[in-house]
């Protein structure tokens, strides 16, 4: 997952999920109460603001020679500043998955009703359509929706 965080001169940092090491995912582990790293994750694609300025928390704490405790770390303003987005490889996971159960229901129905939510969490919602391209579900594609509508 990507976290945006837009500071007061309008600069956006992103950070990926994908750049923590082990010991640094264990430590936002640690510092959300032992919350499993799956549930992070879910946490961060339901734009929590605990997971995000957790992750936002485990960068800064790259920088600082003392580590400043989770506790204490704030991010003012978050509704504004933070955002959570996934990765084109995340479409794709999320995508196959639900095309494996979809397809064992002859149906495409499934992946219809997730595509926008797909979309609206997408860094690049144009991931969404390569994806579906990827998977040969082309036909699901927004630009073939589009032009038949």
């Amino acid at each position: 997952m990507i976290i945006t965080y837009t500071q007061d001169d309008g600069t956006v940092e992103r950070m990926d999920t994908d750049d923590l090491s082990a010991l640094e995912a264990a430590a936002i582990e640690e510092a959300m109460d032992d919350v499993p790293w799956r549930a992070i994750e879910a946490r961060l694609q339901a734009q929590d603001p605990t997971a995000m300025r957790a992750i936002v928390w485990a960068f800064r704490c790259r920088d600082q020679a003392e580590r400043v405790r989770f506790a204490e770390f704030d991010v003012p303003g978050w509704r504004r500043r933070l955002r959570a987005r996934l990765t084109r490889d995340e479409i794709g996971d999320a995508l196959t998955n639900i095309m494996t159960e979809a397809l064992s229901k002859s149906e495409d129905s499934m992946i219809d009703a997730v595509t926008p939510h797909l979309r609206k969490l997408a860094e690049d919602p144009a991931d969404v359509d390569r994806c579906l391209d990827d998977l040969g579900k082309g036909h699901l594609t927004r630009r073939e929706k589009e032009s038949a509508g």
